[in-house]
């Protein structure tokens, strides 16, 4: 793989990718590639039914690398934000269902993974799930308004985006982040299960329908990547 901080594991048909970095499990340049491999791995298996995504303990992912965000290169974070956005954009777009094991924290792009995903069962343990781009003065990037407006509940978007709103597991279920919740010792577990029930399904009939069901905000979603790409910036950066 081309992070270190990733490594893959065939449970059956199952495919887990776990995601460890030894700290805050930040969504790094090496990182957003090594888990474009793991789709890629995942979707050339015929034999694999899904992919899960296992975030270390207590942390799933607490958003992009700070040390590139922090570092004044805008031209080096409008790259690490719209590849990020074109990873989010390839997991809901997937050809073979992804599933996350969310274990803890998943702020700003770890939320943001979340909604990519197929399936998504937290672990329920203190955490802080949400995005907080408002709270730390970014604007979102117009794919993730696209995909918050698509994943979330629409009672909670307007405080979930618009106010930052930042919640725990239970309250991350309600706002739409999270579809279940059930022990630390056993989200992995779960997950898992999740991914092996949906072996019933036809691959190339899911492949279809989500080319139908989820095409037109994949193209909507490509196409804002592809605007940012090109100017070059982030908003409020």
């Amino acid at each position: 793989m081309a992070s270190p901080h990733l490594t893959l594991e065939r449970r059956d048909n199952v495919l887990v990718a776990h995601l460890d970095d030894g700290k805050a499990n930040a969504l790094s340049t090496s990182m957003i590639v090594a888990i474009g491999e793991a789709i890629d791995a995942a979707e050339a298996d015929e034999s694999v039914v899904a992919l899960v995504l296992h975030g270390r303990e207590g942390k799933f992912c607490a958003g992009f690398d700070l040390d590139v965000m922090r570092s004044g290169d805008l031209a080096a974070v409008s790259a690490m934000v719209s590849d990020g956005g074109a990873l989010v954009q390839r997991l809901y777009g997937c050809g073979v269902p992804v599933v996350a094991a969310c274990t803890g924290h998943a702020l700003a792009a770890g939320a943001l993974l979340l909604l990519g995903c197929d399936v998504r069962i937290g672990a329920d343990v203190p955490c802080k799930i949400g995005l907080n781009e408002v709270a730390i003065g970014m604007v979102l990037p117009d794919w993730a308004i696209t995909i918050a407006v698509e994943r979330l509940s629409k009672r909670h978007l307007q405080r979930a985006v618009a106010n930052a709103r930042i919640t725990g597991a239970d309250g991350a279920v309600e706002a739409g982040y999270l579809d279940e919740v059930v022990t630390a010792e056993g989200v992995l577990d779960a997950a898992i299960a999740a991914g092996a029930e949906l072996a019933s399904l036809h691959r190339g009939a899911y492949r279809g329908t989500v080319r139908s069901l989820r095409g037109p905000v994949l193209e909507i979603m490509a196409t804002q990547i592809a605007a940012d790409r090109s100017r070059g910036s982030v908003p409020g950066v």
